[in-house]
């Protein structure tokens, strides 16, 4: 098999709790964004984190909808710009981390495979983990749900196929809404049993890992086509 057939495999990844360790930065976030809620009299009470953690990996109007449900739309707006401008604020002061061995097992898996990140993440928080962590240096392409009418992360990695020509391949994540957009695509599902992965999701998975690292096992016993 040529080098160039071996790059037709892609390996699609999704970004928050499968690369980035975004609970570093989570509560914090919340917590920020509530007490700008809290200050404008928009919210009494303690900051809802355990509901956002059972829903991590939704789209952010998902998550509005969940956490403030009885607030108008354009409080959920404001809302939505303010948390997004915590998190990039938090990320470029250091204070996420990427997973155990994210960037040494890109470094191996893009000599063999094109890389790309679908997450439901919105552009400008992906772009600041991507910058600050240097993952341009390893991924091909990165893609938002913000960029599907949809919102469904079946339809975002569809696009990802589609835009590059992918024969064969991968999705890794940590939740069912990953495992599907695998499955949905005629990719190879594997969960990543991380901080916000839920073992009924899990259970769907063609394959399940506990760190990044595992990968490479699975692309030298062609589990991932190669």
């Amino acid at each position: 098999m040529t080098m160039e057939e071996r790059y037709m495999n892609a390996l699609i990844f999704d970004m928050d709790g499968t690369l980035f360790q975004t609970n570093l930065i989570l509560e914090m976030t919340l917590e920020d964004t509530f007490n700008q809620l809290r200050e404008t009299g928009e919210w009494e009470g303690a900051t809802p984190i355990e509901t956002y953690r059972n829903i991590m990996g939704v789209p952010l109007p998902k998550v509005w909808a969940t956490l403030l449900p009885a607030h108008s739309q354009q409080v959920k707006e404001q809302v939505d710009a303010y948390f997004l401008e915590r998190l990039v604020a938090h990320i470029e002061a250091g204070n996420g981390a990427l997973y155990p061995s994210t960037l040494e097992t890109m470094a191996e898996l893009q000599k063999t495979h094109r890389i790309y990140i679908a997450s439901n993440g919105l552009i400008p928080y992906l772009k600041a983990i991507v910058d600050y962590y240097g993952l341009d240096e390893f991924v091909q392409g990165v893609y938002s749900i913000d960029q599907i009418d949809s919102m469904s992360k079946s339809d975002l990695v569809a696009t990802i196929i589609k835009d590059h020509d992918i024969k064969s391949g991968a999705v890794i994540g940590d939740r069912l809404s990953d495992i599907n957009a695998a499955k949905d695509n005629g990719l190879v599902a594997i969960g990543c049993r991380f901080d916000f992965a839920q073992e009924d999701e899990l259970a769907q998975a063609d394959v399940v890992i506990e760190e990044l690292g595992e990968l490479l096992m699975l692309v030298e016993k062609s589990v991932i086509g190669d």
